[in-house]
């Protein structure tokens, strides 16, 4: 058979053609079929693949709604509970001293709570350190020590024991107005000797400062004396976390967290009545506003306390002699420089909870020496 001739310019063409363009032989048509099944598995695999992530992903929200809606039902029911238990707490726990109204400066008034007992001059005057939830029974194991010799008052400050929680400005001037008034609404008249503890040592400088002749002496328990912050560089600090475990309630979930860290309850020091108010105290005056705001306003404090120089008042200091170097150099310096002795404790900071004894003789001591007593 004669073969016929191909056209150059087919051959060409058929040559240049790709093979995706040229038409599918026997053995192409069916890899084609086999690739385009390839395509398609591989299509719907990705696609339950992703059908899959998006499932695993919605269970993911579904469980944390699930889980932050339990925890929600719990804050909500603890905090409830909370309020319930303070308002029977507030009712089975009255306040043993005097509630005292005194001028706030956006015109409202502050309820503060005085307690006093024992007789005899001069009167002795407790101001709590930082964030001391009932300073009544923190301040017991000492004053029980010396009430029989003269009289004894302990000040609670806005958001302190049975005083009222107010948003009243916390810089040291109000603080010590409001402290002054509580005292003079109660019938406590002065001269007093101040015993501070810890950052109320600012505040008793302070009054000495601008009131000398309503202060006899400052005996300090382990104080916050000026100059300490700025030469330290260290200041005080409240928990955040503790904070959002007491206002919800949460915080009496917790085993012996009272009796662990109200240090009168750690030294054994109160009756079974007393405990059960610290308590109460305890789990509604923890890290409270105006504890807080006294906090924001500590280094501002001391500067201004600071600034005022040395009182002409003699200032007696007991240091815990656990504290760093720098806090007893400090504290050592300014009782030198303010004519006062200063008497180093085997204690911790709460000195005056776990020493009374030793304490309370001590001041004593010191009144009977400036003849005060």
């Amino acid at each position: 058979m004669e073969a016929r001739p191909v056209h150059p310019a087919l051959d060409h063409a058929d040559a240049a053609m790709p093979l995706s363009l040229q038409g599918p032989g026997p053995m192409q048509g069916r890899g084609l079929r086999r690739g385009n099944g390839r395509l398609r598995s591989r299509w719907r695999a990705a696609n339950d693949d992703a059908m899959t992530g998006r499932i695993i992903a919605w269970g993911l929200v579904a469980l944390l709604l699930v889980v932050l809606g339990g925890a929600a039902l719990v804050v909500g029911g603890s905090y409830l509970e909370h309020r319930d238990l303070v308002r029977q707490e507030k009712a089975a726990y009255p306040p043993p001293g005097s509630i005292v109204r005194v001028d706030a400066d956006d015109g409202a008034e502050v309820r503060l709570h005085v307690y006093a007992a024992g007789r005899g001059d001069p009167t002795l005057v407790f101001l709590a350190g930082l964030g001391t939830s009932a300073p009544v029974f923190d301040f017991r194991p000492l004053y029980d020590r010396l009430s029989e010799d003269y009289r004894i008052s302990v000040v609670e400050r806005a958001g302190y024991g049975w005083s009222e929680i107010a948003r009243s400005p916390r810089d040291i001037d109000t603080v010590l107005g409001q402290t002054r008034a509580a005292l003079a609404g109660a019938g406590e008249a002065p001269p007093y000797v101040l015993l501070p503890h810890s950052m109320a040592g600012l505040e008793a400088v302070r009054w000495a400062q601008e009131h000398p002749n309503e202060v006899a002496a400052i005996i300090g328990l382990d104080p916050l004396v000026p100059g300490y912050i700025e030469q330290a560089g260290e200041t005080a600090e409240l928990s955040p976390l503790i904070t959002a475990l007491a206002r919800t309630g949460l915080m009496r979930s917790g085993p012996d967290v009272f009796e662990t860290n109200f240090p009168a309850m750690v030294e054994e020091r109160l009756g079974e009545e007393e405990a059960a108010a610290a308590r109460a105290l305890f789990m509604r005056r923890t890290n409270t506003p105006p504890m807080w705001a006294e906090l924001r306003r500590l280094d501002r404090n001391a500067a201004i306390v600071r600034a005022e120089g040395v009182p002409d008042v003699p200032v007696h200091a007991f240091v815990s002699t656990r504290q760093s170097p720098a806090w007893i150099d400090a504290v050592a310096a300014y009782a030198e420089a303010a004519g006062g002795q200063l008497r180093r404790i085997e204690a911790g900071h709460y000195l005056h909870v776990e020493r009374p004894d030793a304490v309370a003789e001590a001041i004593r001591a010191i009144i009977e020496a400036r003849g005060d007593g």
